[in-house]
């Protein structure tokens, strides 16, 4: 498929759905505490969807048919878990654990899709360190953007800066073209392979990625759990994740999860 590129006016609707998708993760952050279920968090999401009759993009994905797909509206991942955990009332928070949020809400027929992983209460300091360093390296890519660049140039600085640090890279999962669906071309990978290469790409004016760092503390094996969504670590070290919806300019990006509501060069 070729990556559809968007106009300014196509830009700014997709910076509205990046602000709802922004202060409701923030929402959902600031839940976060012991005791908290990761369904708590998901019906919080869902209500401040529905105050402004916006969906979340998860809920009954890939189908979009009732009943069907993915059961929740935000996906929520705790320690082990690297995608895709499943919100649920029996998924109690407990102090040293870490959990990622991450939503993609559609409004006004256009989406945005960011995560963070936040700790809950304090923390192991090897675990801040992957926080730190996976949100560091989502920094590396945004400051490395700009038009004419190789993607692949973007993705071997990633993939350095956390190999540097002792971490892995998950291959299984990569960033992806954002707009008028939740997936769309390009693949956006964070790191360099043979077979990524011949998917590269060069960054261009108008372009919506969602860029997104998966960073694990152990191996980057991975494996699903039997509920069919939830993919771990298969040593069961911890995984984090952060992610940004960026659109291409002719100057560098513009980050449309950051929070603003109008465009600023």
């Amino acid at each position: 498929m070729p990556i559809v590129l968007k106009t300014r006016r196509e830009i700014e609707l997709m910076r509205t759905a990046g602000k709802l998708a922004h202060d409701i993760l923030l929402k959902m952050a600031a839940l976060v505490r012991p005791g908290v279920s990761t369904a708590d968090i998901n019906n919080l999401a869902e209500e401040e969807l529905y105050k402004v009759n916006a969906v979340g993009l998860s809920k009954n994905y890939p189908t979009y048919k009732p009943g069907e797909g993915f059961p929740a509206s935000t996906c929520i991942s705790v320690n082990e878990e690297v995608v895709h955990g499943i919100p649920s009332p029996k998924r109690t928070l407990k102090d040293g654990d870490i959990v990622t949020l991450d939503i993609t809400p559609k409004l006004n027929g256009y989406c945005a899709d960011t995560a963070i992983t936040v700790p809950v209460g304090t923390v192991r300091p090897h675990v801040q360190r992957l926080l730190d360093v996976t949100r560091e390296t989502l920094d590396i890519a945004l400051q490395q953007i700009k038009p004419g660049k190789k993607w692949s140039e973007v993705a071997r600085l990633m993939q350095y800066n956390v190999e540097k640090n002792g971490f892995s890279v998950i291959r299984e999962f990569v960033g992806h073209g954002v707009g008028h669906s939740i997936h769309e071309d390009p693949k956006v990978p964070n790191f360099v392979t043979p077979e990524q290469l011949r998917g590269d790409f060069k960054l261009r004016p108008g372009m919506t990625l969602a860029v997104e760092p998966m960073v694990v503390a152990g191996r980057r094996e991975v494996q699903l759990l039997d509920d069919g969504w939830t993919v771990i670590t298969e040593d069961h070290q911890p995984a984090a994740h952060f992610e940004h919806t960026i659109a291409v300019t002719e100057n560098g990006i513009d980050i449309l999860t950051d929070g603003r509501s109008n465009w600023t060069l």
